[in-house]
């Protein structure tokens, strides 16, 4: 596979874990998301080693004016989980990103153009929330017939609704959804 990663197995997809933690009930989502962030980060450094692309999909917080690297740099000058987080997955020169309004990394955003250029047609989905842009990203790549899985254990979301969702993801035939190690190994499987 070339640097650029086209001819990739899969991509690795970062959901909006550059993030401020200032929406309601994010205290509660904190720890899983600092927990999640160590998953990313062992998965990013495995597909790295195998020069597959990651790819950060990130919440623009309605700021207009701010490129990805701003969102970062704004990010790491928050005290607690939201700087730990930053800290954890500052992205890299080899990392892509594209930012995203709404919940669905799919939706007015670059990203199947991106996915094309790459060669990419399964997706490994981590970051936050599970239970709402996970789940919006996942189903708009399934519709999309893109192979679609996510890593249980590099998702964070509410506590009280994480069981459901990975339940109604691998139910509805939508996602799979597999440990970290499993997760890389099904990314690197031919399609």
């Amino acid at each position: 596979m070339s640097r650029d990663g086209a001819g990739a197995s899969g991509a690795l997809l970062v959901i909006d874990m550059i993030n401020r933690l200032d929406f309601p009930d994010a205290g509660r989502m904190a720890p899983g998301a600092i927990a999640a962030a160590r998953k990313i980060q062992w998965l990013r450094a495995r597909f790295h080693a195998r020069d597959w692309p990651v790819i950060f999909a990130n919440d623009n917080f309605a700021d207009w004016r701010c490129d990805f690297r701003e969102l970062v740099a704004m990010v790491l000058n928050i005290d607690g989980p939201p700087a730990t987080i930053a800290k954890l997955l500052a992205p890299t020169a080899r990392d892509y990103f594209v930012l995203k309004p709404k919940h669905s990394a799919f939706l007015a955003t670059p990203l199947a153009v991106l996915l094309a250029k790459l060669g990419v047609r399964r997706l490994l989905l981590t970051g936050m929330a599970l239970e709402s842009c996970v789940t919006a990203t996942a189903m708009d790549a399934n519709a999309r017939e893109f192979e679609v899985a996510v890593a249980r254990d590099a998702v964070a979301g509410q506590p009280s609704l994480r069981r459901q969702a990975l339940r109604t993801l691998e139910g509805s035939g939508t996602a799979r959804v597999l440990g970290s190690r499993g997760a890389l190994a099904w990314a690197g499987a031919a399609p």
